[in-house]
């Protein structure tokens, strides 16, 4: 009678850990991804060690909207279209890893930065100085990285400056970019964005792997729309250690915090 009752608890242990995970599973497929900034390229709108949520329901599904790729749809269903200057987690094209980049160019669309200037179809998206952005040169996140510093070099534990601009977008989208020194990437060619296809950029923008430099080049370059796993919406919290469990690291002044 004991190994009855034993063998009965056991099989219901399984049970209910089986449908969590399916509840689990299904919400995270059709409603709210995870997702855990691990670098840098979207200073300062996003940090290293901020946990966001990504809005799924926003761009429809696709193939990637499932763990592991394994969802049977073909192309993408029950879709929106992304808006210019949305900050969006997508799937790398070649890599498999999931990026976090604004949207910058929808299929049709002429991009391309001339002295640092971005331009869209033609039309400058205007920067207003908005101060500096400033933070301690050491060690970030759970890789190590250090920060990129206009006034390099930095001992650590001194202060990394870094210029900051509001950036307009011609649909009247504002948010915050960084610029380090000039770069290569701050001069490009015009890149046409093809169909079915979206360009990426990060707002810390001479320290962001993009759309700028091709697949072949080890960089993003143009993203199928079929990749895109959902817009970033708000900051849930914001851990400036190693591990978001390390709560004494946890960046008060970001719980909740809107994406802009």
């Amino acid at each position: 009678m004991a190994k009855e009752k034993k063998d009965g608890g056991f099989v219901e242990t399984i049970k209910t850990v089986f449908w969590a995970l399916l509840i689990a599973g299904i919400f995270r497929t059709l409603f709210f991804q995870p997702f855990w900034i691990p670098t840098g390229s979207m200073k300062d709108t996003l940090l290293i060690g901020d946990f966001l949520f990504v809005n799924k329901m926003a761009y429809g599904y696709s193939q990637y909207s499932c763990p592991f790729a394994m969802c049977p749809i073909p192309g993408r269903i029950l879709g929106s279209e992304p808006e210019t200057g949305d900050v969006v987690v997508f799937r790398h094209p070649t890599l498999g890893s999931d990026y976090v980049k604004r949207l910058i160019g929808k299929p049709g669309d002429q991009i391309q930065v001339q002295d640092g200037v971005l331009f869209i179809n033609g039309e400058e998206a205007t920067q207003v100085p908005a101060g500096t952005y400033e933070e301690i040169y050491r060690a970030q996140g759970r890789f190590g990285t250090f920060p990129l510093c206009s006034n390099a070099p930095v001992g650590q534990g001194g202060t990394c400056v870094k210029e900051r601009f509001i950036e307009t977008l011609p649909n009247g989208v504002e948010h915050s970019i960084l610029n380090v020194a000039d770069g290569r990437l701050d001069n490009t060619n015009v890149f046409t964005v093809p169909e079915g296809h979206y360009f990426f950029m990060g707002d810390n923008r001479d320290n962001s792997t993009d759309s700028r430099v091709s697949q072949r080049a080890n960089g993003v370059g143009f993203v199928p729309e079929e990749l895109l796993l959902g817009r970033v919406d708000r900051v849930i919290f914001s851990a400036a250690g190693k591990r978001l469990l390390f709560f004494w690291t946890w960046r008060g002044d970001r719980f909740f915090e809107k994406i802009e």
